[in-house]
């Protein structure tokens, strides 16, 4: 429940109580500030409490963005304000501090001003609403007010909404074969009250009817699913212009989008590796659907590292930064730099489109192709960026990197012998994590027999090397690279151990153990995101660390034999992903984070 309270001059024939009470608040009145206060400290603690001009004059969906956005503490528009549960003390103070008698119609005149500057001195994060064409003043005598009401039926309030119900930034496929209809159907759904979070799942279900239909390994099948992965990536437009259209922002949200949108690409590149196996010519994909689902989040590793490393750095400057800024301002440049890096819109439709013309292997490797193409362009990118920047990053960020590293115990043993040896903000850590990965990788790949207690010697060194890439705070320019080295080693070896055991479904084992652990990746990445740190140690320790996984996978192969090992994995996958799905399940579900927007660069 919200309450706003009216405080000022009752305005007659006004339509503003008929507003707010059309975006669910219980309007009350108060004559002065003295009653404001006492109606505000009637308001229950953990509701939100609004305070209003009666004088306002404006776009219904100015009050909407200043007094029902449930992402800012606070937030203002000129006459309206909000205070959420976290900012109700600061709102209290700021009416307590307001003088009274004479000599103080300055300050009470427009009340809500009065209170929205002492919220902003109070730094608790007071969100001042850009208007834009939006029209949010106070109108203090009746030319004004005409003047006002004409500005507000100059623009179409309702063409304002759907408009910024679409991103900012976003790819080229989405921006003009998606948006441009998805908006529409984002207002069908919040005129039916439907939530984004159903929609986000309706979408989830959708993929995977594709990914049933791909499975068939029939043409009919693979055309159908290439038509209902497109109309799911529809929907998945849907839902965050929905939230941004009705402001249901939410952390469980912007989490359950961005973990089905991989499990919606994961499951469907199963569904081709079946069908593939299904159809006429029993061909074997899982080596590539696997590749792919590896490149895939490596990549994506990339990202989120390279972004917390830079989320808070100071003096954060450089020439290739300038450089693409200068190429952002030239049109055509700006959408195939866009393009390039082939993101979810581009990557699904050329997916869709290729499914149902030809094979699931042609599929993967265009995909391969593709994501390989667009992952060297991103990284040399922000190699180039890290290196010619002179930015001092902060604890914040190394923690949030050890957090995405995913060491366990044996690496933390390692890491606290190895402490002080290395000097902090060298080339040492990332140099490190590349032999522990490299090492490893090059011995499973070309020895005869990867399966063999040798191997699990190699997984021990490069153990030793991971622990020794952690030992000191992750702050150099390019230690962001260390978690996805890690992610390449642990996922590679698992690949090339279960391609190499050369028996059917040890390639789909290894395909639902890296699902798994990926699901646990992601997981962290948006615990981080979202404010509230990284997994707890409990559950980073049970899984093993990057580093232990690793050890356990060497140890089974050399000790089983090829079906025992597909056996171990398959036993392994399904133990992993229950300990991590009900922990995870159980923190979205009881989190108190806060909410966030969906504006990040497209994945």
């Amino acid at each position: 429940m919200s309450t706003v309270i009216l405080t000022g001059p009752p305005v007659a024939g006004s339509p503003l109580e008929a507003d707010l009470r059309a975006l669910g608040f219980d309007v009350r009145t108060a004559d002065d500030a003295t009653a404001a206060a006492e109606l505000i400290n009637a308001v229950p603690a953990q509701e939100r409490v609004a305070v209003v001009d009666p004088r306002f004059v404006g776009h219904q969906h100015a009050l909407r963005l200043a007094l029902t956005d449930p992402r800012f503490p606070a937030a203002a528009v000129p006459g309206a304000l909000t205070a959420q549960p976290a900012a109700r003390a600061a709102l209290t103070r700021a009416v307590g501090r307001i003088p009274v008698g004479a000599g103080t119609a300055h300050l009470t005149d427009v009340l809500t001003d009065t209170l929205t500057e002492s919220l902003d001195r109070d730094e608790i994060g007071l969100h001042r609403v850009e208007l834009g064409s939006l029209v949010a003043t106070v109108a203090l005598t009746p030319a004004q007010r005409e003047d006002a009401r004409e500005a507000v039926a100059a623009v179409d309030d309702e063409a304002v909404r759907l408009r910024t119900a679409v991103k900012s930034r976003d790819g080229f496929f989405t921006t003009y074969c998606i948006s441009p209809y998805s908006r529409y159907l984002a207002r069908w759904c919040a005129r039916r009250g439907l939530t984004p979070n159903q929609v986000t799942t309706a979408s989830l279900l959708t993929a995977l009817i594709a990914a049933g239909c791909a499975a068939t390994g029939t043409r009919g099948g693979f055309v159908a699913a290439g038509f209902l992965l497109l109309f799911s990536f529809v929907l998945d437009c849907t839902d965050g212009q929905l939230a941004r259209y009705s402001l249901q922002y939410s952390t469980m949200g912007a989490w359950l989008d961005a973990t089905f949108d991989r499990a919606k690409e994961y499951a469907y590149y199963a569904g081709l590796a079946l069908g593939a196996a299904r159809g006429g010519g029993h061909d074997d994909v899982w080596a590539l659907a696997l590749g792919a689902m590896v490149l895939m989040t490596c990549r994506h590793v990339v990202d989120f590292s390279f972004n917390e490393a830079n989320h808070d750095a100071t003096a954060n400057t450089s020439p290739t930064a300038a450089l693409s800024g200068k190429l952002d301002s030239v049109g055509w440049t700006v959408w195939v730099r866009r393009m390039i890096v082939l993101p979810i819109g581009e990557r699904w439709a050329m997916i869709a489109v290729l499914t149902a013309l030809t094979t699931p292997r042609i599929v993967f490797y265009a995909l391969l192709i593709g994501c390989a193409l667009a992952a060297c362009y991103t990284t040399a990118g922000r190699v180039l960026r890290s290196l010619t920047r002179r930015a001092r990053r902060t604890d914040r960020a190394a923690q949030a990197l050890a957090d995405l590293a995913d060491s366990g115990p044996l690496a933390e043993l390692i890491a606290r012998g190895a402490r002080g040896r290395g000097r902090t903000g060298s080339f040492l850590a990332p140099a490190m994590a590349f032999l522990s990965a490299a090492v490893l990788l090059v011995w499973v790949i070309f020895e005869n027999d990867p399966a063999s207690w040798l191997t699990v010697g190699v997984a021990f060194c490069s153990a030793l090397l991971a622990g020794a890439a952690v030992s000191r705070p992750l702050k150099g320019a390019l230690d962001w690279l260390v978690p996805p080295f890690f992610r390449a080693g642990e996922y590679v070896t698992i690949l090339v151990l279960a391609a190499r055991a050369d028996v059917p479904g040890a390639l789909p084992a290894a395909y639902g153990l890296v699902a798994a652990v990926a699901y646990h990746h992601y997981d962290t990445v948006y615990r981080i995101r979202g404010g509230t740190g990284a997994p707890p140690r409990w559950l980073v320790r049970a899984t093993g660390g990057h580093e232990g996984r690793i050890l356990v996978i060497t140890v089974l192969a050399a000790a089983l034999s090829p079906e025992g090992f597909t056996i171990a994995l398959t036993a392994l996958a399904v133990a992993l992903a229950l300990l991590v799905l009900i922990e995870s399940i159980r923190f979205w579900v009881s989190s108190q984070a806060p909410a966030v927007h969906d504006e990040g660069e497209p994945a």
